[in-house]
């Protein structure tokens, strides 16, 4: 979303510069060195790079959150005098910064036909999927490997903490990475698992060593072991560091035009008198914030100085009493000099250990390569993770102007929000840090964020405290980020504190008295949050207080250890079972098979849309989007933009052929492409900007004026409930008499369950390109879709054509997750009228900013339940109303209702039901498909009233769970009956393969004897419905052609989003045909080949699809009959179709299916609803720091039935993939709208600085996933008997939530609040000591719902007329 333009003029020198500088970039571009002497000042080294072919490294974020752009930057480092492989946001780095070094792409390290081990071992680990974020990590793997070729796990996992992926679930990626690891473990040996054998007998259960394996010598390393099959890995056959580079001169250069001017000094006197000269000059070392100012703020800075060149900033000096480092010392050199020194100077070290603990979870290593202090103090950030180091240490701040050097003490330089009191002519030359007294000193550092790895704090601090020899606090400085417009001190608390007796508890009482008076936050504080950032902070002291006791002898009776340590994770093992298939597996179907594109995808040379070389005469568009939640459209004036060179024209409502073609969104037709007269919500469509460059086209998007009259907006479920803010729509589903049922049942229960929506956040955002053929009135659409026939028809109406002249492709997809099914449309229709206006192609691929406020989310939902149950446990009735938060417009919001409606009994039998389902219309944006579809809501609602039913029941949920699960023949609520049912056997193989019963005894051992710390056990079950519940979507179309070389091409109506369709198809295909699978292959999509297909969504594309090929490749058999006869056995398909071919034998069919016996009708509640149900059962464990809120999830097992499967590798990445997007849905993946101020109704988190995904570290420790084995699926009449994948194992995250859930549990216990158990309750609501708990459960929710005596003191009461900082939807 193109933020107001603000372009300054560059400023006139105050005085001359006398520097000389030269005007050529001089670098090496993977072993080939380029110099350039015409640039634009205003790319980044990404642009440059996607702009002359180099494709292979993406865009995924624009702002260093994701990783997709990763690149490795070589360079002589004079921090540390050695030669050092950067891995970089390419998306960041100015390229004025690569001067002088060598930048290494994902092309340069290897190809498809020679890859680099990282490369292959990620391709055959099956660590790549959509294969959009994959170039970045090989190129995170390989920045590791050029710097240590003998890393640690502990190595690789932090290698990729600037990394994201949305698909694979990381474990494969990670057993990827790992074949690269040396330990002195007994994985060494060749035929350990960890190296891809069967087993080390050390890990089989033997006593003895093997033979095989290397031995230990002393400390030295065991020797690495290429595991079978992968390329070894040699470190000297790797691209060398240039000797040309080694005597590279850096020269100050000067480069630039009108609009913008880059300096790049090499010594501090030239910057400095580029300072005096341009007192505004904007400073940049590591442009981590600096870009994220120009891409998101619209903020220009004419002129731009990029000091990372400077190698008196890069240097440190340790001195007896303080050490100094230069304020342009990158990050990862602070933090390996702090790791080294502070164990070096023991307790005098203290600070250098706060130091790197901040330094280790801040951002990503591409971030911390390139960030600097100075760049973080001179920010100013109010939640800076080093700013209250530097504070609390009493640093000095030494910043030089032109002709003074003047000291500034920390306590001085922070003047209010984003504002210092460094000079304007001056820079931040270095900092003063003393270091920490021998004796009776302590300092520590502490962090709390949404996420552990790169995120930004909540809340941070730095707290350092001084005792004479008999206990008196002598000195105490308490700092603080995330409590005030600026790292603050806690100065009432450190006037308290001196002068008293440490070790006293009445002084830990006092001091967080007088904590709350320093931070009295009020309920609406800006940034939200109040009652857990004020518990942190008061957290953070106790657990500090507690610490320091336990280096006082005569304090430790009192001492609370526990506070002391933190959570910390262990290294993330795994395992499935590779035998799974072996009962079924056939020559080719039943196999594990790497995915057809991964080599393509780890090299570099996967091709998506925005990969595609622009045309000669190509146009890009930028959306204007609408900036108000709900406001008439008084005037739209696009003069401005169109004054501005590279802008061509523009499109909006009035480009459309009639008033109806803009209108879309079957069946309502509701929804606009262009905004008419009103805006329902900030990012709907304006209008369209048309330019010669995406840069332009985006200043034309930001110069447009739009003048709004405001109208009442609606943003919550509960708002809308209250104003009655619903759609036109109203289901039931009723079965049994629950009014009767509630009157003879024991017990009567009710409750909310509530949860909140998710972010797509694919990897690659919405793209199309629109290319017209004005000659034959057609037009071509390559488009990242799940829909290719939506988008052709939308495409055929907005341009006035019929279907027949519109032509859509999709290749493959950076991800889709159903954010692709029907909201690309949106996109690539507009594209569409630009292109038949102009007679030019036109391509958008949207920012992650924009696709965030346009695409849509998931559906929060809320469930109004009342279930009856007997005291035998048994469920007698249920009476549910659910709603779901639909957003502007209709989109699919009805059948996700429906199906979570359909999915609100769980995995129970309740003989007696009445559910309700209603759609709240509202001005977010249209919420829309998301991988589950409304049947994870659904079932997250069932298992909230399990739990809490349970609760009050008195009962283990595990037993209760049991006593209501369907049995095979039960009818469902929707009268289908249950078959092939195997969720209780896999409930009963669960516990007995995770060891439940056994751990559920030593968690609760543990919460009793934990003060602070408490786990967790859950054990969930899921029953997914596999079909459109649209019933004429359940079709598929599928054409085969045999070439007379033997080779084979597939189309079908399936999209490729990285899950696997089309290695499914090849195999299916192959195995029908018998031909080697290799000799098939699927080109892409199109509506050319496949007319009319369904949209791949519903997890049923692999039935579909793959009964459409077989139906082909069957009539091609029955033709080749004959001939296998008469040529023999052994024949191949090239003779085989070569003698057809010369008899005239037609070699192409086109297959087609359609799903049996389905077709349900509402209100009637008769008809079979889906096909089959694919099932599983997952156990997490989880540990929770109750002081913070945080946690990790110790372990999870899951076990999915997903009958006989074609590809077991991509099945279980379907199902690692989809846990780990569940486990974000249920615990961190939060977002926020702004209730107030100038972007009022604008949603918060855009990107992913503030919208958190899991990461490496987030997913299990000890992650296992099994397939069930050893049982017959006589029901299912599936192609192979497959079950649909893709959807059902989401839900299973929800295991963790309700884990956690389970240890809250356990912590309010401890204080005497546990739910009251028996009795009818009829409102839900009430102080009945029950846990209601929202999802997702984010650490802020994990700690509020804690009772303990700190969280009671920091809870900030809401006054009258107080309202949060951000609205929650």
């Amino acid at each position: 979303m193109a933020p107001s333009a603000i372009s300054p003029e560059p400023d006139a020198p105050l005085g001359t510069l006398t520097t000389t500088f030269d005007d050529t970039l001089r670098f090496y571009l993977n072993g080939t060195r380029v110099v350039l002497d015409d640039i634009d000042p205003e790319i980044t080294l990404l642009e440059y790079l996607r702009g002359i072919g180099l494709t292979g490294t993406k865009l995924g974020c624009g702002e260093g959150g994701c990783g997709a752009c990763t690149v490795v930057v070589s360079q002589y480092n004079p921090t540390t005098k050695q030669i050092y492989h950067a891995s970089v946001n390419a998306c960041l780095a100015p390229l004025v910064s690569v001067d002088g070094k060598h930048v290494i792409t994902v092309e340069g390290i290897g190809n498809v036909k020679q890859p680099h081990p990282a490369q292959e071992r990620v391709a055959k680990s099956n660590g790549s999927q959509c294969g959009f974020c994959t170039p970045g990590i090989v190129m995170s793997l390989y920045a590791l490997l050029r710097n240590n070729d003998s890393p640690t796990e502990h190595d690789v996992e932090e290698a990729f903490d600037g990394n994201l992926c949305r698909c694979t679930g990381y474990r494969p990626i990670l057993d990827a990475a790992n074949t690269f690891t040396v330990s002195k473990k007994a994985s060494a040996c060749g035929n350990s698992k960890t190296n891809g054998g069967s087993g080390c007998c050390m890990e089989n259960g033997g006593s003895g060593g093997c033979g095989g394996g290397a031995k230990e010598d002393g400390d030295q390393p065991i020797k690495r072991f290429t595991p079978p099959g992968f390329i070894e890995y040699n470190p000297d056959t790797e691209l060398i560091f240039p000797p040309a580079l080694k005597k590279h001169e850096f020269k100050p250069l000067s480069l630039g035009n009108k609009r913008k001017r880059w300096y790049r000094p090499v010594t501090i006197d030239q910057l400095l008198e580029i300072k005096s000269a341009f007192p505004s000059a904007k400073i940049i070392g590591g442009s981590s914030e600096t870009q994220i100012e120009i891409k998101f703020k619209a903020l220009q800075y004419p002129i731009s100085v990029f000091v990372g060149d400077i190698p008196e900033l890069r240097q440190f000096t340790l001195k007896d009493d303080y050490f100094e480092i230069g304020g342009n010392i990158t990050l990862t050199d602070l933090e390996h000099l702090s790791e080294k020194t502070g164990k070096e100077y023991g307790a005098r070290g203290q600070i250098f250990n706060a130091i790197n603990k901040q330094i280790k979870y801040f951002a990503g290593r591409q971030i911390r390569n390139v960030g600097t202090p100075a760049g973080n103090l001179v920010t100013a950030s109010p939640i800076s993770d080093l700013n209250p180091v530097f504070l609390a240490s009493d640093a000095v701040v030494v910043a030089k102007s032109k002709n003074k050097e003047t000291e500034i003490p920390m306590a001085e330089f922070f003047q209010g929000y984003r504002r210092t009191a460094l000079p304007a002519d001056a820079i931040l030359a270095s900092i003063r840090i003393p270091l920490t007294k021998e004796k009776n000193e302590f300092f520590r550092a502490y962090k709390q964020a949404k996420r552990k790895d790169d995120d930004i704090a909540i809340v941070t601090a730095a707290l350092k405290v001084r005792l004479s020899d008999d206990g008196i606090v002598e000195a105490c400085t308490l700092a603080y980020g995330g409590m005030a417009a600026m790292t603050v001190a806690a100065k009432k608390t450190s006037e308290y504190l001196v002068g008293k007796k440490f070790a006293e508890l009445e002084t830990l009482e006092g001091a967080m008295n007088a904590l709350e008076q320093d931070f009295d936050l009020p309920f609406g504080v800006p940034g939200g949050m109040a009652s857990y950032r004020k518990s942190l902070a008061l957290g953070f002291f106790y657990r500090f207080y507690h610490e320091v006791m336990t280096g006082l002898k005569e304090a430790e009776e009192v001492t609370d250890k526990e506070a002391v340590e933190e959570l910390e994770r262990e290294i993330s093992t795994g395992a499935v079972d590779e035998q799974a298939a072996a009962a079924y597996e056939q020559e080719t179907v039943g196999k594990s098979a790497n995915h057809v594109a991964a080599l393509k995808q780890v090299t570099g040379e996967a091709q998506y849309v925005d990969d595609i070389p622009p045309a000669r005469n190509e146009l890009y568009g930028c959306i204007v989007f609408s900036t108000k939640a709900h406001a008439k459209l008084l005037s739209v004036d696009y003069s401005a933009a169109l004054d501005i060179p590279g802008v061509v024209d523009y499109v909006d409502k009035n480009d459309m052929p009639s008033p109806r073609a803009n209108r879309w969104g079957a069946p309502h037709f509701q929804e606009t492409f262009f905004a008419e007269d009103e805006v329902f919500t900030a990012g709907q469509p304006i209008g369209m900007i048309l330019a010669t460059s995406a840069a332009k086209a985006a200043e034309g998007a930001r110069a447009v004026k739009v003048e709004y009259e405001e109208l009442p907006a609606v943003f919550s479920m509960e708002e809308a409930i209250e104003k009655e803010s619903f759609y036109n729509y109203f289901r039931e589903i009723k079965k049994g008499d629950p009014e009767e049922a509630f009157k003879k049942c024991d017990y009567t229960f009710s409750g909310v369950a509530r949860m909140g929506g998710q972010e797509h956040f694919y990897l690659e955002t919405q793209a199309s390109i629109a290319i017209p053929k004005p000659g034959e009135g057609e037009i071509e659409i390559i488009a990242s879709t799940q829909n290719p026939n939506e988008t052709q028809v939308y495409a055929a109406q907005v341009c006035n054509l019929p279907c027949n002249k519109v032509v859509v492709r999709c290749k493959r997809m950076g991800g889709g997750f159903g954010g692709k099914e029907t909201r690309s449309v949106a996109l690539s229709s507009l594209l569409a009228v630009a292109a038949q206006k102009t007679k030019r192609p036109v391509r958008c691929m949207l920012t992650r900013e924009e696709d965030m406020i346009f695409s849509g989310q998931r559906h929060p939902f809320l469930g109004r339940w009342k279930v009856g149950v007997n005291k035998d446990g048994k469920i007698q009735a249920l009476d549910l109303d659910i709603f779901n938060n639909g957003g502007w417009s209709w989109d699919l919001s009805a059948a996700v209702c429906e199906r979570a409606m359909t999915h609100s009994d769980g995995c129970y039998l309740i003989p007696n039901i009445h559910v309700r389902g209603r759609i709240c219309k509202t001005n977010t944006m249209s919420n829309t498909a998301f991988r589950g579809f409304g049947g994870p809501q659904g079932m997250f609602i069932a298992e909230t009233y399990m739990t809490e039913v349970a609760d009050r029941l008195g009962m283990p949920v595990e037993k209760f769970r049991e006593i209501n699960f369907y049995q095979p023949g039960d009818v469902t609520h929707f009268n289908q009956p249950i078959t092939d049912w195997h969720v209780p056997l896999m409930y009963k193989q669960v516990q007995e393969e995770s060891n439940y019963a056994a751990r559920r005894e030593a968690i609760t051992n543990f919460n009793k004897e934990h003060k602070w710390r408490k786990r967790g056990l859950a054990l969930i079950p899921t029953k997914f419905g596999i079909s459109f519940t649209a019933l004429w979507f359940n079709q598929a179309g599928a054409l085969v052609h045999i070439y007379e070389d033997g080779s084979v091409l597939v189309a079908h109506g399936g999209t490729e989003m990285g899950q696997g369709l089309h290695t499914k198809m090849t195999q299916i295909a192959a195995q029908a045909l018998g031909v080697p699978l290799e000799d098939v292959y699927i080109s892409e999509t199109a509506t050319n080949t496949v007319a009319n297909a369904s949209a791949t969504a519903a997890s049923a594309s692999s039935d579909l699809n793959g009964y459409a090929i077989f139906n082909a490749c069957e009539q091609i058999n029955e033709r080749l009959k004959p001939y296998r006869e008469k040529l023999g056995p052994d024949a191949t398909m090239k003779q085989i179709a070569h003698a057809a071919y010369f008899d005239r034998v037609n070699l192409s069919a086109q297959g087609f299916y359609k799903t049996p016996e389905i077709g349900y009708t509402w209100g009637k509640n008769e008809g079979k609803m889906f096909f089959y149900f694919t099932q599983g059962v997952t156990a997490a464990e989880v540990e929770i720091d109750t002081l913070t809120g945080t946690w990790t999830c110790v372990r999870a097992d899951i076990k999915m039935d997903v009958g006989q499967s074609i590809n077991p590798a991509i099945d279980y990445g379907q199902i690692q993939g989809a846990f780990v997007q569940g486990l974000g849905l249920f615990t961190m993946e939060e977002s926020l709208w702004l209730r107030n101020g100038p972007m009022k109704g604008n949603l918060f988190t855009r990107g992913p600085g503030a919208y958190k995904i899991p990461g490496f570290r987030d997913i299990p420790q000890v992650f296992n996933v099994s397939l069930l084995k050893g049982v017959e699926w006589k029901e299912l009449r599936t192609i192979q008997r497959s079950r649909g994948v893709g959807e059902p194992p989401l839900f299973m995250g929800s295991a963790v939530f309700f884990a956690i859930r389970d240890a809250l549990v356990a912590a309010r216990r401890q204080y005497g609040v546990e739910a009251k158990v028996g009795g009818d309750e009829e409102n839900g609501e009430g102080d009945d000591g029950l846990l209601r708990l929202e999802s997702p459960a984010t650490p802020e929710r994990i700690r509020l719902a804690c009772v303990d005596p700190i969280m009671e003191k920091a809870r900030v009461v809401r006054k009258e007329g107080e309202q949060s900082f951000f609205i929650a939807i």
